[in-house]
């Protein structure tokens, strides 16, 4: 198949949101409508270091997106890229259409003098884990967080 990654443009708003709104549900959380504008603005302002890629089929529709951000590391001495969000619809799963993604925002950080990227998936997200296995290496971290 076919598959056209590239930045995602302010018009493609109406093509992304159905996506995000199902990467919440496929992780059993809802985001307000607020923080997804506010996220959706913070993606086309060049004073901000995320940024939102989309995969498109060969019409043009829009079958996968990720997100990252960029930050500075205690580790490191240069950048950090964070891929924080990444959704292919079901019917592109195994396709490939996953690995380009993770591949352009790859190339966005070697872009950018990025040192590292990394990512994180839920545990029971085994389609994903295979994929993550094949293309990089778990850290072996354990994610906690505490409410603020």
């Amino acid at each position: 198949m076919t598959t056209t990654i590239r930045p995602l443009q302010a018009s493609d708003r109406a093509a992304w949101e159905p996506l995000w709104v199902a990467y919440q549900r496929f992780y059993e959380v809802v985001i307000p409508p607020e923080t997804t504008d506010l996220t959706w603005s913070r993606f086309h302002d060049p004073a901000e270091e995320m940024y939102a890629l989309g995969a498109f089929d060969a019409g043009g529709r829009l079958v996968g997106i990720v997100h990252a951000i960029f930050h500075r590391s205690c580790w490191l001495p240069r950048w950090t890229c964070y891929l924080q969000d990444l959704y292919v619809e079901a019917d592109r799963r195994g396709t490939g259409t996953g690995a380009a993604l993770i591949e352009a925002v790859a190339d966005l950080a070697r872009e950018n003098g990025a040192g590292r990227l990394y990512w994180m998936t839920h545990e029971t997200n085994a389609t994903a884990r295979r994929l993550y296995d094949q293309i990089a290496e778990s850290s072996g971290f354990i994610q906690y967080r505490k409410a603020l």
